[in-house]
């Protein structure tokens, strides 16, 4: 795949986790980040901030709400951990709250993006400096009062979109327990679980070199593109030489691992990038839609 070094104007302005560049423009494709400040949905332009929780006013939820046009809220989980020499560590995070936001662009105006759970569980990272890391049990205590609290204004349908791998399986672990507790229709699922079903994986494998069953792979090929597409300035290659790199790991196969995962990101561009965004948006929208179809 000819990957050009330009951005295409794909950037989305997603408020404080994903860019703060907004400029003037209009984007027709439902699922793929708006090139400016405004997102044409089922014939309308909308700002793609009115299904930012964070972004809203109380007026607009409660009157979203009481009108029965808000059904369902999305809530993403990430982490604020290293990944690697080049990727902002916020990578995960940005990553779940750019395909919630797509997400929830397509079902507007029945879906909200909460705000984002940005620390996740990253213990085995902690050797890199930077790493923030939470307790499994404090991690899933914030992420079911968040639930919580949307349950409380009224809303029966939440989906958990994560971000980063160490929160999957705890996430999972505990969804029986959530519904119990809440009694709510709520699920939850990381955004690359997109590519476990054949036809998501037989068209991911158009992009990706080193191939789809190396997705998400830590700051390799896959996250580097996500980032290159969607926010070029939290990739940072400048003043990277790995082969000088002195970090001293205490596990050979981790180092081992380190390495290849950078040699891989230098395969990423921003073109695949904006083509695993899409398919990643429409299956987690269809998700949600058939979720609010249940409820």
């Amino acid at each position: 795949m000819d990957c050009r070094a330009s951005r295409r104007g794909f950037l989305l302005g997603v408020s404080g986790f994903a860019s703060t560049s907004v400029t003037a423009g209009v984007v027709d494709r439902p699922g793929l980040p708006a090139s400016g400040g405004l997102a044409r949905v089922q014939g309308r332009l909308i700002a793609p901030r009115k299904v930012l929780l964070w972004e809203s006013t109380r007026k607009e939820i409660r009157e979203a709400i009481e009108a029965g046009r808000l059904k369902a809220a999305i809530v993403p989980t990430g982490s604020t951990e290293q990944h690697n020499e080049h990727l902002a560590m916020i990578q995960d995070t940005a990553s779940a709250v750019l395909v919630a936001q797509q997400a929830a662009l397509q079902l507007w105006p029945q879906v909200t993006v909460a705000t984002p759970v940005a620390v996740g569980i990253s213990p085995y990272w902690m050797e890199r400096p930077g790493t923030l890391t939470l307790r499994p049990e404090t991690f899933l205590a914030m992420v079911y009062d968040i639930c919580d609290s949307l349950r409380q204004h009224g809303l029966k349908t939440i989906f958990i979109v994560n971000g980063h791998g160490g929160n999957a399986k705890p996430l999972k672990d505990h969804m029986a327990e959530f519904r119990s507790k809440l009694g709510v229709n709520i699920d939850a699922c990381s955004y690359w679980d997109a590519f476990a079903e054949a036809a998501s994986r037989e068209e991911a494998e158009e992009y990706m070199e080193t191939g789809v069953e190396n997705i998400p792979g830590h700051s390799a090929e896959f996250e580097t593109s996500f980032a290159l597409a969607a926010f070029p300035e939290r990739v940072h290659r400048d003043g990277v030489d790995y082969e000088k790199l002195r970090m001293k790991f205490k596990d050979r196969k981790d180092a081992g691992d380190d390495r290849r995962y950078y040699l891989e990101s230098l395969k990423a561009c921003a073109e695949k990038g904006e083509a695993l965004i899409r398919i990643t948006v429409d299956w987690l929208a269809d998700r949600l839609r058939r979720m609010i179809a249940a409820s």
